[in-house]
């Protein structure tokens, strides 16, 4: 798949190409009308698969108390949550996402939780991470590196402020490994996920995005690559779910 942009002064949302500058706005639109229903939205969509991926990334955080990891494109803070208890109170978690309206929810569920001083919360743009290099023993993206209009210059920021010897994961919709899956995904993407974003979350158009930004999202091999091209060492991935969603890791040398 092609991870470059077919023209330099434009970009994809879903299969429309844009303005570079709109991608931004147009992904905040998304998730300020999706906000209200998206958990509830993920656990439907996925049948409640998506909190075993995200178990299983927790378990290759390599995190232990004290650590400090930062969550971009956090949301509504499930990956934050897992991570806090593995940093425990003299470690640090920042959930950050460059959606507000999202970024609160999150917050909000975290403090609910009972986090304090061990979590904080920023709204960060992925392609300019406000944080000094060599400042987190973790990174992690989960369901939000597609959104980004900048994949190379978010896996970079990703690397410049991690630890040496410290790991990013990237959790994130990937292709298929079998032509049946493939063809029933598609089925299931394109006509289930608009009528559930129709009904639930009243909002169609933005569920027909998802499933069309899946579509352009670089594929395992080709993000390994990209991951590897930022600078990542020791990259490679996991399948899950015969590869509609893969777990990507690399390392600070």
């Amino acid at each position: 798949m092609n991870t470059t942009e077919t023209q330099h002064d434009t970009t994809h949302f879903g299969y429309r190409q844009v303005p570079l500058g709109e991608k931004a706005r147009l992904v905040r639109g998304v998730f300020d009308s999706v906000a209200g229903k998206y958990d509830l939205m993920n656990d439907l969509m996925s049948l409640g698969i998506h909190r075993l991926w995200k178990r299983i990334t927790l378990s290759r955080t390599g995190l232990r108390p004290g650590m400090r990891a930062l969550d971009l494109a956090g949301g509504t803070g499930d990956l934050s949550s897992g991570m806090l208890h593995q940093v425990g109170r003299t470690g640090l978690v920042v959930l950050s996402d460059i959606n507000a309206e999202m970024l609160t929810r999150g917050r909000d569920r975290l403090i609910n939780e009972g986090a304090s001083q061990e979590a904080q919360s920023a709204l960060v743009n992925a392609e300019a991470i406000p944080f000094a290099d060599n400042s987190f023993d973790a990174v992690t993206i989960s369901f939000g590196l597609r959104n980004v209009t900048d994949k190379d210059k978010a896996l970079s920021e990703m690397l410049r402020v991690l630890k040496p010897g410290g790991r990013a994961l990237v959790l994130e919709f990937s292709k298929p490994r079998h032509d049946l899956t493939q063809k029933i995904y598609d089925l299931y993407s394109f006509k289930a996920l608009p009528l559930m974003g129709k009904l639930v979350a009243k909002d169609e158009a933005s569920y027909q995005y998802l499933a069309e930004s899946i579509r352009m999202h670089p594929d395992q091999d080709t993000l390994k690559d990209m991951m590897e091209n930022a600078g990542f060492v020791n990259c490679d991935y996991l399948n899950m779910s015969d590869g509609i969603v893969a777990l990507h890791w690399g390392f600070k040398a």
